[in-house]
């Protein structure tokens, strides 16, 4: 079916959604991937007081042999103009974009993605992306914890990005019979999802994962996707704890998470402006389930601690100096062995940046002394305003922030395998552990799960959009700031900033996120 027949023709609206008592029956026979366009419910949603009329396709299994039919579908939300030869907005079944948000936190099992409103009326991601005319397709995803019917993992590294990827290929299979453009696909995350955002931008194509794709019968299409928004991407795992300590090391005090019993929403909440549960119990269908509650540990790094913070510091300039970085100006961006040189004003660059924007739209805003010091020479003015950011808040995590020695991590889950919960992903963690001869994940398969491992990449997106709250201490800022060198450098379109007193969190600027998006779709010929 054409995507004109389904403009001009509405199919019988029938509900026949896999629900999760057929998972078994799902796994057992091959999954037909043909996209059913008589499959769907029909909804609605209030959004800026305006009602959006759209249609529902749900659990949609997208991958033909399937390890989890639950966490291997996804819900295709399609504005219902484009079933009766209307546009909305500024689109058209035939160029609407489509929004692919997962909801992986902290590498953890993502549910696939509903149309929402919170308890004061603001829409999520979802439903403000059918409000601007966009096709949404928000893909499960499995993850860290998932296990098999046997007991055996089958959710660890590189399940959720290869997981994604089928999803990209069921849409792009099917593109001809749906409404929305499979060429203008634009990905979304937060947090551990907004690593595999953008990985899936970077990645597009590769080899690497295509053993893991047939062996789940995924689609025969490309993975390619045209544009990547990532909010606070945990990646870069391999050198994350170096950067981590060359950030925060001079930060002793740390309240960090308890993540013991802290499930997929309570990753996806982690920002300082979340507030626990939700007051508000009058919830209709759309409305979000309440806020996680979450706990905090706090404390003070011990003298072998700061030793170890010492010991990841002194990496960090020899990895920063390997990827011959160069800023917009074409100045090469290096460190000494101190820690200190041109990258390290980049930084700081981008931190007064942060607290410039935000003091445009509030005159009263005040600096921090760090930012406000009026020091003659540049050196010590650079040393304080580093010094001052690191020392400001309390850090989120202690070294190793990533891979911990005792296998203590969410990220050393991430790299376990079918009968063991988790490994080590780094050889100086690997070395440290107090239990020597511990498992250690393969250079390939770190690789497969990090979005610096693909930056030049010629099948990769050519457009990214990156967020890292100024005051989010769940990675260091350095680590997005690589991230958004190499691929600018690499020749990519990457819009990135660094909002003032954000925290660990995305979705916050949605109508900035859709903006921006229009303009890039728009750049397609």
């Amino acid at each position: 079916m054409s995507k004109k027949s389904l403009a001009l023709g509405a199919a019988a609206m029938l509900c026949g959604a896999l629900s999760l008592n057929a998972e078994a029956a799902a796994q057992s026979a091959q999954i037909d991937l043909k996209f059913n366009a008589a499959n769907f419910t029909q909804e609605s949603v209030i959004v800026g007081g305006k009602k959006i009329k759209f249609r529902a396709y749900k659990n949609i299994i997208y991958v033909a042999k399937p390890a989890s039919a639950h966490y291997q579908s996804m819900n295709i939300f399609i504005p219902q103009q484009y079933f009766e030869g209307r546009k909305s907005g500024k689109f058209d079944a035939a160029n609407a974009p489509i929004f692919l948000p997962n909801g992986v936190g902290g590498y953890m099992p993502g549910e696939a993605g509903e149309v929402k409103i919170d308890a004061s009326g603001k829409p999520n991601a979802i439903a403000t992306a059918l409000s601007r005319g966009y096709v949404v397709a928000a893909p499960a995803a499995r993850g860290r914890t998932l296990k098999g019917a046997n007991g055996d993992y089958i959710g660890k590294a590189p399940a959720a990005i290869v997981d994604l990827k089928a999803a990209v290929r069921y849409l792009k299979f099917n593109d001809a019979a749906m409404p929305g453009d499979a060429n203008k696909i634009i990905s979304n995350g937060t947090s551990a999802g907004g690593a595999l955002s953008a990985l899936l931008g970077t990645s597009g194509d590769e080899a690497a994962y295509e053993p893991y794709l047939q062996e789940l019968g995924a689609a025969k299409a490309s993975d390619k996707i045209y544009a990547a928004s990532a909010y606070c991407p945990i990646t870069n795992l391999k050198h994350a704890d170096a950067a981590y300590e060359w950030m925060f090391g001079a930060q002793s005090e740390y309240e960090k998470m308890d993540f013991s019993g802290l499930d997929a929403a309570g990753f996806n909440e982690r920002d300082e402006n979340s507030s626990g549960a939700e007051k508000n119990s009058k919830k209709d269908a759309n409305q979000s389930a309440a806020k996680p509650t979450r706990k905090m540990l706090s404390g003070k790094l011990s003298a072998a601690q700061i030793k170890i913070s010492d010991e990841l510091k002194a990496q960090f300039p020899a990895y920063l100096n390997s990827l011959n970085l160069k800023d917009g100006g074409g100045r090469a961006l290096s460190l000494d062995k101190n820690g200190d040189g041109s990258f390290k004003d980049y930084i700081n660059g981008l931190i007064s940046a942060s607290f410039a924007n935000f003091a445009a739209k509030n005159p009263r805003a005040k600096a921090p002394l760090y930012l406000a010091a009026k020091i003659k020479d540049d050196a010590s003015q650079s040393h304080m305003l580093f010094w001052g950011y690191a020392t400001s808040k309390p850090r989120a995590k202690t070294p190793p922030a990533f891979d911990g020695f005792t296998l203590e991590n969410p990220e050393n889950e991430l790299f376990g395998g079918a009968k063991f919960n988790a490994a080590h992903f780094t050889d100086f963690s690997a070395m440290n552990d107090p239990a020597k001869g511990v498992l250690i994940a393969s250079a390939q398969l770190v690789e497969m799960m990090d979005a610096m491992s693909f930056v030049r990449n010629e099948n990769g997106a050519k457009h990214y959009r990156i967020r890292h709250g100024a005051s989010d201490r769940d990675t260091a800022l350095a680590i997005p700031a690589i991230l958004v060198l190499s691929l600018q450098n690499a020749g990519k379109n990457v819009d990135f900033a660094v909002p003032w007193g954000q925290g660990h969190g995305g979705d916050y600027d949605l109508e900035e996120l859709f903006d921006w998006i229009d303009k890039v779709v728009a750049q397609q010929a």
